[in-house]
């Protein structure tokens, strides 16, 4: 229950603060992902129950667009970790500094020694995020999404990730 009231808070905080907001896509005189003609690239980091754990690759294309594919994996004498998963954005509203969007994500989840031990390993999310430019080329990525779990669980859920754009 207090989480999600927090959440809710931290949405309704989110959607209240005034932006003048045209994110990654925006270099100077171009302020539309449109008028650029060409798709921007990022590379970085990502986490989320839904997406995935790991290194990420977000292409936001030419229009309202983005989409993004994360893959994580790590091995030990013996356990394997392993996620891999992908989400689709399309932008709400943009402007200079922020983006806010509406989100869907899926994902795969494995960690085991030959059987995956994980419960509810496919998962598909759905929801709502922002992003945020910190410097130059560096975002910050924060999400909410209702995931829904292969073994019937649905939760409210937070998601991030920071990418360097290559404009």
């Amino acid at each position: 229950m207090k989480r999600t009231t927090l959440l809710c808070a931290l949405g309704l905080l989110i959607a209240l603060i005034p932006t003048r907001s045209f994110s990654q896509v925006s270099t100077s005189g171009l302020t539309r992902a449109e008028s650029m003609g060409r798709s921007v690239y990022g590379l970085g980091m990502a986490a989320g129950y839904a997406s995935g754990v790991g290194i990420s690759f977000r292409s936001h294309l030419p229009s309202k667009s983005s989409v993004q594919g994360v893959f994580g994996i790590i091995k030990t004498p013996s356990t394997l970790y392993m996620s891999i998963g992908g989400e689709y954005q399309y932008d709400l509203v943009r402007g200079n500094l922020t983006r806010f969007f509406a989100v869907g994500s899926t994902g795969y989840f494995y960690r085991g020694s030959g059987s995956n031990q994980v419960n509810g390993p496919f998962r598909i999310g759905a929801g709502i995020g922002a992003e945020f430019n910190l410097r130059e080329a560096i975002h910050v990525t924060f999400e909410g999404q209702f995931v829904y779990a292969s073994n019937n669980t649905i939760l409210p859920l937070p998601q991030v990730a920071v990418h360097y754009y290559f404009f």
